[in-house]
């Protein structure tokens, strides 16, 4: 059974003058063919002669340069005019006269540099065989020849239709191409936020106490083992992270789900941040992307709390519903800023596109006795 899919690729692959090349060689057949004789393409109304000698190398010359159509169309619509005007004035009125209207077609279309100065050259070319024509005895007029440069002229305006039209679909391709390239980008740059800011700030955090245990070598062991801890997390996050570069990776790398919530709320615990946590409801099955943001969202939460507030009370609760996921973060204003790096805004505003872009409502604002709270309602009905 012939594989057609892997004949087109092997035709594919050919170049593009052996795959332009059956073209010209059926319009030179074509021309033997006696019905076809004598119908041709005719300009001056000159009476037809039957082939002679010269007959094969005008229609070879007429015909044969369309396999460059592509490669070198300039030499092509050259001496696809060359064959058609000696064509023409031996009267053939062959079959292969045609092969003028494609050719036109192709130099408007592929033709890149010097379009002017070709088609100046094939107009004043036109106008030599129409005096030639004319002395030779053709009854043709002169609205004769205008009608036929018009069409010509049409012909090679459709190939410059057709150029302007790739080039404008090319520009569409290129620019969604930057736009896929950016939003990726973000997307990457809003996941290393998220994982790098939130583990070295528990780690930041977790050595600054350290500093201060010194006397307490059991709490001194613990909490470097947390710092350890702590560590090793963010190089697996990386890990699954970096996997998104990776462009032989087929599918997305396991992102978190609110299913390991608890260990992030025990994780930024032993940072020394007193958290109560408490969820409402079951996680619907397919929640989708609602339950990676619900997270995020939580995790953001907890890292500005660790930087601004740290040390004071903070509040997780998450609320789960059939359509929709609420995630409530609220911190007292009683902590202190910890030592860590500040921030650059970047995480919030993430998690308000993230939210924005499941078509849910995000809101972060400070509470009237100087704490702050983080409200998300995350739509899960899409499983995307």
């Amino acid at each position: 059974m012939i594989d057609v899919r892997r004949g087109r690729e092997r035709w594919r692959r050919l170049d593009v003058t052996v795959r332009d090349l059956p073209f010209p060689l059926l319009l030179v057949a074509g021309a033997f063919v006696p019905a076809l004789q004598a119908h041709g393409t005719q300009v001056g109304d000159l009476p037809a002669r039957p082939f002679d000698t010269l007959a094969l190398p005008v229609i070879l010359l007429t015909c044969l340069p369309l396999a460059v159509r592509r490669r070198w169309p300039a030499v092509c619509v050259v001496l696809v005019s060359l064959g058609f005007a000696a064509e023409q004035l031996r009267a053939y009125h062959s079959f292969t006269g045609s092969a003028l209207a494609f050719a036109l077609v192709s130099a408007g279309a592929h033709l890149e540099r010097r379009r002017y100065a070709v088609a100046a050259g094939i107009s004043a070319g036109y106008v030599a065989l129409a005096f030639a024509l004319d002395r030779i005895g053709s009854p043709e007029r002169l609205d004769g020849f205008a009608t036929f440069y018009l069409a010509a002229a049409f012909a090679w305006g459709v190939g410059a239709w057709l150029r302007s039209t790739r080039a404008v679909e090319a520009e569409r391709r290129r620019r969604v191409a930057e736009a896929t390239r950016a939003a990726e980008r973000t997307r990457i740059a809003r996941e290393l936020h998220d994982v790098v800011t939130h583990h070295v700030t528990a780690m930041v955090v977790q050595v600054e106490a350290a500093r201060y245990l010194t006397a307490a070598p059991d709490r001194l062991d613990a909490t470097l083992g947390a710092v350890g801890d702590t560590g090793r997390r963010a190089i697996t996050d990386l890990r699954h992270l970096l996997e998104l570069l990776n462009p032989d990776h087929g599918t997305d790398p396991r992102m978190p789900s609110v299913g390991e919530l608890p260990a992030l709320v025990e994780q930024t615990r032993q940072a020394g941040q007193p958290i109560e946590f408490s969820t409402a409801g079951e996680p619907a099955e397919s929640a989708g992307s609602a339950e990676f943001v619900a997270y995020r969202v939580v995790q953001e939460s907890l890292t500005n709390a660790l930087k601004y507030a740290h040390g004071s009370r903070t509040v997780v609760r998450v609320h789960y519903r059939d359509k929709e996921i609420s995630v409530e973060v609220g911190t007292d204003a009683s902590g202190s800023p910890a030592a860590s790096p500040g921030g650059s805004g970047r995480g919030l505003a993430g998690l308000r596109d993230r939210v924005g872009a499941l078509g849910g409502d995000f809101s972060a604002d400070p509470r009237p006795d100087g704490g702050f709270v983080v409200r998300a309602r995350i739509p899960s009905g899409s499983p995307s």
